[in-house]
């Protein structure tokens, strides 16, 4: 077939000679890819070539770009897998992060409670102390205070007395005595 191709092509050159593309016939022939003598090798080369392309592509470059699209969608797989796992760890670590601040509010809540209990007991244990302190201090002071009175009083007749006596005095020019004064107070 290949000679039957070759001839055909000889044949063609041969009917022009070379260089005579101008002229007459040129302008009355027909566009060469549409020319019935040329139809032969345009469907050799036409088969020929895709031929060569089927093979290229089913042999050599579509089973590499199969393997290309197999590796990028079992890597795709892969990540997504372990995008996945890791969501998933994410989701216990902030689980066990809320019920670790959860215990953590808790045991704070029961510290502070104890706390409170605990100095509002020493609270009210200083505060009875210190009223305890107090009741007594009052009572030794109302003591001090009853004495002072007391002692107060018993003075008081004895200055009223004497008040009275040099008022008297003052008055008259003449001293009383002091039984005199004490009969007239009473």
């Amino acid at each position: 077939m290949l000679n039957a191709i070759t001839l055909i092509g000889l044949k063609l050159a041969a009917k022009k000679p070379a260089g005579d593309y101008g002229g007459k016939e040129a302008a009355e022939g027909v566009f060469p890819p549409f020319d019935s003598n040329y139809f032969a090798t345009q469907i050799f080369w036409l088969f020929l070539t895709f031929a060569i392309l089927y093979f290229l592509l089913s042999r050599v470059f579509l089973p590499r770009i199969g393997q290309t699209i197999e590796e990028r969608s079992s890597r795709i797989a892969d990540d997504l897998d372990a995008a996945s796992r890791m969501q998933k760890e994410a989701e216990e670590a902030e689980k066990s992060y809320e019920r670790a601040l959860a215990d953590a509010k808790a045991k704070a809540h029961n510290v502070a409670e104890t706390t409170r209990q605990s100095v509002d007991a020493e609270v009210k244990a200083e505060m009875d102390a210190a009223d305890a302190e107090a009741a007594k201090a009052a009572e030794a002071a109302e003591l001090r205070i009853r004495g002072v009175r007391e002692k107060a009083m018993a003075n008081i007749e004895a200055v009223a007395a004497d008040a009275a006596q040099a008022t008297v005095e003052a008055l008259t020019g003449k001293k009383p005595t002091l039984a005199t004064v004490k009969k007239a107070l009473n």
